[in-house]
């Protein structure tokens, strides 16, 4: 048997970005950040209980849900850019061998190197970083830069562009098994969750919990922007609000509700996440 044939997808994927990229070894205290949306549900069950009962992160070809587009399933849109990305290394893998998807937090922003995809994040360990490939820009935006923890020019691209602060992540692409209970460093949750159910299964994880100082969004300041995602959209957040405010909890009840679709909601999470404040320099 070749040594071709007897690489895992995994191996493949990851030997054919390590030849597409150059520059610089990463910083190693640098770290991926996985963001997601902790209240949401899976296939019925919360989010979070489903990962405890699970043990692992999974990636959108499993669990069929995503803070991003919904393209994830033979010939779709993910499908296609993965297929590219890794040389067809995951074409007829199955879904579970997939890479999970998060961003390189070389900002070191509080809430996670890619608020976009959600209020919370996992900061996973150092050591996940020899298994992860980056590109930049988004992977939907087929990009031709890409780097590896012993390859890492992607920094220096990012830094030297100017991108809505949505936008400005260098994506990354964790192969192999996300176990909250050993890969993951900290689950960091909006401080909107404290006392709730989703601290209560946060804790169940095996993994520590910390908290970001939070996203709180006025309907004053969500008025003033309807040119970013949309009127339509202001108006949609202007009927979630609760007393005149957004946070995170309050979107994920508006969709676990089922009052709103939440592909629609998304777009006001992303008012949200680029203009909201922490709550404790929020004034009304």
């Amino acid at each position: 048997m070749s040594a071709a044939t007897s690489e895992t997808a995994r191996e493949r994927a990851l030997r054919h970005v390590a030849g597409l990229s150059s520059g610089p070894a990463v910083d190693p205290s640098l770290r991926v950040t996985l963001n997601f949306h902790p209240d949401r549900l899976l296939r019925d069950l919360p989010m979070l209980d489903a990962m405890a009962e699970a043990g692992l992160y999974h990636s959108q070809f499993v669990t069929g849900t995503s803070n991003g587009g919904l393209t994830a399933y033979h010939g779709g849109d993910r499908w296609r850019w993965e297929s590219r990305i890794f040389d067809r290394a995951y074409d007829e893998a199955p879904a579970h061998e997939r890479p999970v998807y998060g961003a390189l937090n070389f900002r070191g922003k509080p809430v996670g190197g890619a608020p976009r995809f959600g209020s919370a994040h996992f900061r996973l360990v150092a050591e996940t970083l020899a298994r992860t490939t980056f590109c930049y820009p988004d992977s939907c935006l087929e990009p031709a830069n890409f780097g590896t923890a012993d390859r890492m020019a992607l920094i220096e691209l990012a830094l030297a562009d100017r991108k809505d602060d949505l936008d400005d992540y260098i994506e990354a692409h964790v192969h192999g098994p996300v176990r909250p209970h050993c890969d993951v460093e900290a689950l960091v949750l909006d401080p909107c969750y404290r006392g709730t159910a989703v601290e209560d299964a946060a804790l169940r994880l095996g993994c520590p919990v910390e908290w970001h100082p939070g996203f709180l969004l006025t309907v004053e300041e969500l008025r003033r922007h309807p040119g970013y995602r949309g009127q339509e959209y202001v108006d949609l957040g202007k009927r979630i609000a609760v007393d005149g405010v957004l946070d995170p909890r309050i979107l994920g009840d508006a969709v676990r509700a089922g009052r709103y679709e939440s592909q629609r909601v998304k777009k006001v999470w992303h008012y949200l996440a680029r203009f909201g404040t922490p709550r404790e320099v929020v004034h009304r």
